[in-house]
């Protein structure tokens, strides 16, 4: 028989692990389980003696009490001790929750990402919380946002429908960076019925002016069905892996896509994409199954990086 004794000890027993649960996904996950995920490919167009280590960062979504200028230092640190010959940064460097103890200005994120250091440089792209946080770019409808102004400031170039060729052992390569796909947010206040996009796909292409392989930096990854074969491999972030994921599976996904595009390696029609995980976290400051990532990619032949 099932005894008031023997419910209230079920009752307990299942507060104490909803308890335990909620503590790990808000306290434990978010903030202590960092991770370095790695990636070892040689996509198509992408030569086997360009041996390239590229270290990605995303969503950072710097605020307290979850991501302050400390931990972002952290990070930083364990990103350059991975001994990258490139850093990309894949945007939403602001807040993207009202869930915080105080706002980090870009004032004191962009310094504490300008230490970051590899060879061939740090180069960065903007994401969607870094125009909808931006009052006066939003009421502009343009930028500079303050996000570009002083990532620039501390020396990371922001790349929006642009793109830099680079040269490792004499190869040479490029990395496009796309403008936003959500920047300018629907509104009466700005007589926009629904989301305006910053970027310009064909005219960041065009900045390619040679044979070269390419990267593409993409916040979104929505873009990626619109993504040609000339480009050996597209970086996106946005989607945190949906920040709560079960068996492979997030229940919610910012894409319109849903799953399809929601986090890993993925490749569709031999092209290929990798989504991050991201850093911080969006709306709650939750991750469960799916704990913040440094991204490793090592391009090249698979018998190591140069």
């Amino acid at each position: 028989m099932f005894t008031r004794r023997g419910f209230l000890k079920l009752a307990g027993g299942s507060l104490l692990a909803t308890l335990a649960l909620g503590g790990y996904a808000f306290g434990v996950e978010p903030q202590l389980m960092t991770r370095v995920k790695r990636y070892s490919l040689k996509p198509p167009g992408w030569p086997g003696d360009l041996r390239l280590r590229i270290v990605a960062l995303a969503d950072i979504h710097a605020c307290r009490p979850w991501m302050p200028p400390e931990r972002i230092e952290r990070l930083v640190e364990q990103a350059n001790a991975l001994e990258p010959h490139v850093i990309v940064l894949l945007g939403d460097y602001v807040a993207g929750s009202r869930i915080v103890t105080d706002w980090v200005p870009a004032s004191e994120w962009a310094p504490a990402l300008g230490e970051l250091k590899a060879p061939l440089g740090v180069h960065a792209v903007l994401g969607n919380h870094d125009w909808w946080e931006d009052r006066i770019a939003q009421d502009a409808g343009q930028g500079p946002t303050v996000a570009r102004s002083e990532l620039e400031k501390a020396g990371v170039p922001v790349l929006e429908n642009d793109a830099i060729r680079l040269e490792k052992d004499g190869k040479p390569f490029w990395i496009a960076g796309l403008g936003d796909q959500l920047a300018l947010r629907p509104g009466r206040r700005w007589g926009r019925k629904g989301f305006r996009g910053m970027d310009d796909l064909d005219a960041t292409l065009e900045k390619i002016t040679d044979q070269a392989p390419a990267i593409l930096l993409a916040h979104e990854p929505d873009i990626f069905p619109k993504v040609r074969h000339r480009i050996s491999l597209t970086l996106s972030g946005h989607t945190h892996g949906g920040q709560v994921r079960l068996l492979g599976y997030a229940p919610v996904v910012p894409s319109r896509f849903g799953n399809r595009y929601a986090y890993g390696h993925v490749v569709e029609d031999g092209r290929h994409l990798i989504v991050s995980g991201g850093l911080g976290c969006s709306i709650l400051p939750v991750r469960f199954g799916m704990p913040p990532e440094i991204v490793q990619i090592d391009l090249g032949d698979p018998a190591g990086v140069a």
